[in-house]
């Protein structure tokens, strides 16, 4: 079992896919900055703090699934906002698709958390 939400896989993708995601979301237009871009910021902020959060209350095994299934929700919106963008903003499609495939990636494993802690965690 991990000692720390920094020892589970899925945190680690998702803050670095943050970090990426946050420093793309800059390139898109200027008036785009507290519009799609915040959202686009915010939904895959939320992904990672509710892995970590979540992981704060693994002793409640129903909570723990409540926020993993949070951050599942998160990283789909993540990947829509990310098509909207691959779709307005030409210039940013090879980027945005790239991270698109690699949050579609990180929803599997999240799902894959989520059976794991449903079917065999222990509190």
């Amino acid at each position: 079992m991990a000692k720390s939400y920094k020892d589970l896989e899925v945190y680690q993708i998702s803050f670095d896919l943050f970090v990426r995601l946050h420093r793309f979301s800059f390139k898109m237009p200027k008036y785009e900055t507290y519009e799609l871009g915040s959202q686009v910021r915010r939904s895959a902020d939320s992904v990672n703090s509710n892995i970590v959060e979540g992981y704060g209350r693994r002793s409640y095994k129903k909570d723990f699934i409540k926020f993993l299934i949070y951050a599942h929700a998160s990283n789909d919106e993540t990947i829509n906002h990310l098509k909207k963008i691959e779709k307005i903003y030409p210039n940013l499609t090879k980027e945005a698709y790239e991270l698109r495939n690699e949050y579609d990636l990180l929803g599997k494993k999240l799902y894959r958390f989520i059976e794991y802690v449903t079917d065999n965690w222990k509190t």
